[in-house]
């Protein structure tokens, strides 16, 4: 052995290995302080750094007795070890915090926030690691629950939200008594925009506000209520009435226009229902008007009402028509033989008629379907005033400028 202690490869070996423990302790001692072992970093392991941006927060207290303000819901962590350490604690966010105030009574107090579940070589750092919290007794009041309709001016024409139902009017909401004595409303909302069918319990959750209308952080039980709600399409059957414009041609009068339709169904909400009394259709030109017969004409529905059946109705239209025919040759019958008949009045032996009906009677009539004739049987030579006749057909009025003509009857 005394030889060993002679060789200086002995004394270098000793002397490394006391230089080795000496580190490994001196590695151990600064571990322990910053909660993390480095031991692993001897044989390849290495230090590294992970955040956890959003951590809830456990509180520990007795909630059947009171409330707490002041506790955020998530705070910041940040992981301080080997990834060996790290990676499952990341992965399954398997760390829980908390604030222990079990042992503190009302009234406000700084807490800090504290962890558990986490290994020792890891170190943890929470921002922020302490916080204001305020404890109050706990709470409660019942109260009504109304309904807000959103969207109702999104609701296709003619549709309107009618009546409503909730599984429960009221709700229990428990909190501290400052908090619940600044409730002022408790509501619930349902978007009706667009629909056309009705609501069959439909689960939506329950807001409360102050009188500022800040949603206030409260427990609501129950949280959600049940609502059905009827979507109506009313409707109604309305007369249907005729609108004119100008006036008819030279000739023409109206006898009579009626539509195809005295009524029609239309939609609208209540309110404009309530108040419409007919629907007019477009006005009809009557300055256009040269026939009786059948026009079609659209419909002027008011806006905000419909008439999914209806757009146009049919109208019956019936015009009287007066025509005058010119140079109509009045004849003489019977005259005695040996005689002519020369006209005074009218000078040419020709007269004008007025002819008045139906338009669709007079429209294709001309001079040659009348006959205009005085009756010379029996007349003498000279002048002779004679009551003149007029053939024509019979559905017709006839006008003329004169009842009778004056001749001059000669011997031949």
């Amino acid at each position: 052995m005394d030889n060993w202690f002679r060789s200086k490869w002995f004394i270098r070996g000793i002397s490394l290995g006391f230089a080795i423990l000496l580190y490994v302790f001196v590695s151990i001692e600064e571990a322990d302080t910053a909660h993390e072992s480095l031991i692993p970093n001897l044989f390849g392991g290495s230090t590294q750094v992970e955040t956890l941006p959003s951590v809830p927060i456990k509180i520990l207290i007795d909630s059947e007795k009171y409330v707490v303000s002041g506790v955020p819901e998530n705070v910041s962590v940040q992981l301080e070890g080997t990834a060996s350490a790290l990676t499952p604690i990341v992965r399954q966010q398997n760390i829980e915090l908390f604030v222990d105030l079990r042992d503190l009574g009302e009234g406000e107090h700084e807490v800090e926030i504290e962890y558990e579940d986490v290994p020792n070589q890891v170190a943890v750092y929470i921002e922020p690691k302490t916080i204001d919290v305020i404890i109050e007794k706990k709470a409660s009041d019942e109260v009504g629950v109304t309904v807000d309709f959103i969207n109702e001016d999104k609701l296709p024409v003619g549709y309107q939200v009618g009546d409503f139902e909730l599984n429960t009017d009221t709700v229990t909401v428990t909190s501290s008594k400052e908090i619940i004595d600044r409730i002022a409303i408790v509501k619930v909302y349902v978007d009706v925009g667009g629909l056309t069918e009705s609501i069959k319990n439909r689960e939506i959750p329950v807001n409360v506000y102050d009188s500022q209308g800040n949603e206030l952080a409260v427990r609501v039980d129950p949280a959600t209520v049940v609502i059905s709600v009827d979507i109506e399409n009313p409707s109604k059957r309305v007369p249907v009435s005729l609108a004119t414009s100008g006036e008819l041609p030279d000739g023409y009068k109206l006898i009579s226009m009626e539509p195809s339709v005295d009524e029609i169904e239309v939609f609208a909400v209540s309110d404009i229902l309530e108040n419409l009394e007919e629907i007019t259709t477009k006005p009809i030109n009557l300055s256009e008007l040269k026939k009786s017969g059948t026009i079609k004409v659209g419909l002027a529905i008011p806006d905000n009402v419909l008439s999914p059946d209806v757009k146009e109705i049919e109208v019956e239209v019936e015009l009287e028509q007066t025509k005058q025919l010119d140079n109509i040759a009045v004849e003489v019958d019977n005259l005695q033989e040996g005689y002519i008949a020369n006209f005074i009045e009218p000078n040419e032996g020709q007269l004008s008629i007025t002819v008045t009906g139906n338009e669709q009677d007079v429209r294709e009539l001309s001079a040659e379907d009348f006959r205009i004739y005085i009756n010379g049987n029996g007349l003498e030579a000279g002048r002779n005033t004679v009551p003149i006749e007029i053939e024509g057909p019979e559905n017709v009025t006839i006008e003329t400028e004169t009842e009778e003509v004056v001749i001059e009857i000669e011997e031949v």
